[in-house]
């Protein structure tokens, strides 16, 4: 059933994707955000950035650290 009703906001977010065995966090990602479901939807040029940053392999603003936890242990 559609939900003609639902609401977007724009905000920025922090978009994760993992690519060959690496994770990539790129943040202050424009977005519209679904209030309800926190769904986030992405403009074409903003898609487009974001293969851009992740296949230039640009000199990333910080690096971070993060622990990995298998579920079926």
């Amino acid at each position: 059933m559609n939900n003609w009703n639902e609401r977007l906001v724009e905000q920025t977010v922090t978009y994760t994707l993992e690519m060959n065995g690496k994770l990539y966090l790129i943040e202050n990602v424009p977005a519209r955000v679904n209030t309800e479901t926190g769904e986030q939807f992405f403009s074409p040029s903003t898609v487009e950035r974001l293969q851009q940053i992740i296949q230039t392999q640009q000199e990333p603003v910080r690096t971070v650290e993060t622990p990995v936890y298998d579920f079926a242990a």
